[in-house]
């Protein structure tokens, strides 16, 4: 039983890896396109914008986050709580977008063969 346990947190833990690059490659991408850093914002109006605009945030939020963390770490002196709050939310979020990621690769990868 412990194996498995163990196991399942090694996947997990790839799962959060997986999810903040996902993340980086999304908000690195949006930055050599726009020159200007990936945030929380509306990226235009109707309801495409609105789309993309959700899957963006939803793509690209790990990295939002901890660079907000950072930034307000360091330039604004928050005490060291507040950055590991933010810390906490960019890994639970690149967990669930690895995880999401990960079964769509694995889709896309049954389908095919």
């Amino acid at each position: 039983m412990g194996a498995t346990v163990g196991g399942e947190l090694i996947v997990l833990l790839y799962a959060c890896v997986v999810g903040f690059v996902a993340a980086g490659i999304t908000s690195s991408f949006y930055r050599l396109m726009t020159s200007e850093q990936a945030a929380f914002r509306a990226l235009g109006e109707g309801a495409l914008a609105m789309v993309t605009t959700f899957i963006f945030c939803a793509l690209s939020g790990p990295v939002i986050v901890m660079d907000h963390a950072i930034r307000t770490r360091k330039i604004e002196r928050q005490p060291l709580r507040w950055f590991a709050v933010g810390a906490l939310v960019a890994a639970l979020w690149s967990c669930c977008l690895g995880l999401v990621v990960l079964e769509v690769v694995l889709s896309v990868r049954d389908s095919i063969a």
